[in-house]
């Protein structure tokens, strides 16, 4: 029997909790699911999807706030279209993010189908009001045991044994030591000999990239002839915009910075991104678990992250790159330096990056965990 799952994003482009949500569906047995999406709109999520041969529906909705009332959002229209959604499509259990659960919860309940839900930020440590709705649904994830701890609160308002930690998950196969980046340096017009620092990260206040573009002053001051690179879109909010367009004003304002610093904007190729850089740097204030970061070690390239969430359960300082302090670019600029002038640490690292992802955060290992879950919810 072949099972239909509906995975609900509230999130519609290509961030890292949505390529991790590619990586799980695409680690699904194909002969025993099938997964479809479910999204407010039309975007690159979707469109990846659909290019996998899976399908994606489309059903107009404003994500829920943390304030949310489980009653009110339960009457909603749109609950009402998911549940008519869920029995269109015979699907057989549903998983949702935090922000589409308030309606897909009861849409699946009414339906009579398990569903399921993964927390992917501490702060959405329920009111008090909503703690009963969070003990509704069949099976709880989160996405770090950072993630795990802030959404409990102290004392837990649930027992832990509720929430399984279930790291996401990267394609090893797409996020390889042997991917090319060449083409990547050359449209940046950086020489193929040229030491590269890389950041990865959406235009958002919380991503630090005021202290990368600091630590980046700091690099250039000791290893002149290091370049840097940065990936990534805003958020479309007006509170990114103004975000993206303070931290590109600042740095073309840097005569240091000016013919250093690449912003490269969006790259569906994030892989040729990290495989064309020596260090990849995590500038996050706090990250709930840093995707890009387990990517770059994928890619066999050593990572200097800051300390705050995630980071500090999936990297293991002085062995797969280091962790310091968030805001510090002084800290950060020396542990990018050491990386830059020893080639053999480098490598040394970023072969034990690349084997620690292969042991714990590969697509493989997540749709695994997964999938256990999921079969006992299916037979309960």
């Amino acid at each position: 029997m072949t099972f239909n799952l509906l995975f609900a994003s509230s999130y519609t482009e290509l961030g890292g909790g949505e390529t991790a949500l590619l990586a799980l569906a695409g680690a699904l047995d194909p002969a025993r699911y099938r997964p479809h999406l479910l999204v407010p709109r039309e975007g690159q999520l979707a469109e990846r999807w659909r290019a996998n041969g899976w399908p994606a529906h489309v059903l107009p909705y404003r994500g829920a706030s943390v304030y949310f009332v489980p009653a009110l959002w339960a009457r909603l229209p749109i609950s009402h279209r998911i549940e008519h959604l869920i029995r269109e499509q015979n699907i057989h259990a549903a998983h949702s993010d935090y922000h589409t659960l308030p309606m897909l919860l009861p849409a699946a309940e009414r339906a009579g189908i398990p569903a399921l839900w993964t927390c992917m930020g501490w702060w959405f440590r329920p009111k008090p009001w909503q703690r009963a709705f969070f003990r509704r649904p069949a099976a709880t994830f989160a996405h770090s045991q950072a993630i795990k701890r802030g959404f409990l609160g102290d004392p837990p308002f649930m027992p832990p044994e509720r929430i399984d930690v279930l790291y996401p998950g990267v394609d090893t196969a797409r996020f390889h030591p042997k991917v090319d980046g060449a083409a990547v340096r050359a449209e940046a017009g950086i020489a193929a000999d040229a030491l590269v620092v890389a950041l990865v990260a959406r235009f958002q206040n919380v991503k630090g990239h005021d202290t990368f573009q600091e630590m980046a002053r700091r690099v250039a001051q000791e290893v002149p002839e290091a370049r840097f690179i940065v990936a990534g879109e805003n958020t479309q909010t007006s509170a990114d915009d103004g975000y993206k367009r303070h931290i590109l004003d600042t740095a073309r304002r840097d005569a240091l910075l000016r013919d250093r610093l690449i912003y490269l904007g969006f790259r569906a190729d994030v892989e040729r991104v990290l495989a064309a850089a020596d260090v990849v740097v995590c500038a996050s204030r706090f990250e709930g678990y840093g995707v890009a970061n387990i990517e770059a070690m994928a890619c066999g390239r050593p990572v200097v992250s800051t300390n705050r969430g995630g980071p500090a359960e999936t990297m293991v300082d002085g062995e797969t790159g280091y962790l310091v302090p968030p805001g510090d670019p002084g800290t950060m600029a020396r542990r990018v330096i050491d990386l830059l002038r020893d080639p053999a640490l480098r490598w040394r690292m970023g072969a034990a990056g690349r084997a620690r992802v292969e042991r714990l955060f590969s697509a493989r290992a997540n749709g695994e965990q997964f999938t256990r879950k999921l079969e006992d919810v299916l037979k309960a």
